[in-house]
């Protein structure tokens, strides 16, 4: 059941949902401690009782919290707020890659340059021992901006083993 904007979860509150996935929900919230947008990635309550999902979900803020890349979300939080669990994350607005793509042709030097930022951030990632399973140009817009800046690690991370 989604979240109605107004919604506090802890020091966030909601403003607007973002999207949603098999992972989450993703909203828009206003970190009212520090007076900033984030982006919030909320556990479905109907996974809540799922313990291979919880330990999931947990495995993803930790795998994601290792990463520190000027190409990669940053993750700013953890929180457990009445049996919601929520990944809270740097809020990087802009139109997604796929949308990008969809304007036309794009030109040579952006893709070259979205290519290196995804290649800078899947490096880091897999520096640290992390593969990223779900690597698409249309993840929630929070995560990714088309002005190379942010790539989405939202979903689909595992820690190689032995790292």
């Amino acid at each position: 059941m989604p979240l109605a904007p107004g919604t506090d979860l802890g020091a966030y509150k909601i403003i607007a949902p973002l999207g949603a996935g098999g992972m989450g929900e993703v909203y828009r919230a206003r970190d009212t401690r520090l007076g900033r947008e984030v982006a919030l990635k909320v556990m479905p309550l109907s996974r809540q009782d799922d313990a291979e999902r919880r330990s999931r979900f947990a495995r993803e803020a930790q795998a994601l919290a290792a990463l520190n890349n000027p190409h990669i979300a940053t993750v700013y939080d953890v929180v457990d707020v009445g049996g919601k669990r929520a990944i809270v994350m740097e809020l990087v607005v802009g139109p997604t890659l796929a949308a990008v793509i969809a304007r036309g042709p794009v030109p040579l030097r952006l893709a070259l340059g979205y290519a290196i930022d995804i290649g800078e951030a899947l490096g880091a990632a897999h520096a640290a021992g992390i593969v990223h399973r779900d690597l698409r140009p249309a993840p929630p817009k929070s995560w990714i901006s088309a002005s190379p800046s942010s790539v989405p690690w939202t979903t689909g991370t595992r820690r190689i083993e032995g790292r």
